[in-house]
């Protein structure tokens, strides 16, 4: 499938023409998703890529946030497994009250 794509520097934004290959079974899903909404399958894809790239940010940001935390000793690391630990008790004691 080809979509256009903006791009852009921090003066002129341009459209670029980008190639994007799916498995078989992806694309029939976009195509039975945009007969369903009646959207195009490239705004779906541009959609959908824009909402990827804006979550994989934000968690990028919490994890170099909480990296900085630990360098800088804000806040101690613990063990995975009692981090775990911990979780199941908070599990175990919500569903006991």
């Amino acid at each position: 499938m080809e979509f256009i794509a903006l791009t852009g520097s921090d003066r002129v934004s341009k459209l670029a023409v980008m190639v994007v290959h799916l498995k078989p079974e992806t694309e029939s899903r976009l195509k039975e998703l945009a007969a369903t909404t009646g959207r195009a399958p490239d705004d779906l894809v541009e959609d959908a890529m824009s909402g990827y790239l804006a979550e994989l940010s934000e968690v990028r940001n919490m994890l170099d946030g909480r990296y900085d935390d630990i360098k800088s000793r804000r806040v101690a690391p613990i063990d995975g497994e009692e981090g775990f630990a911990r979780l199941r008790q908070m599990s175990q004691d919500r569903r006991r009250a």
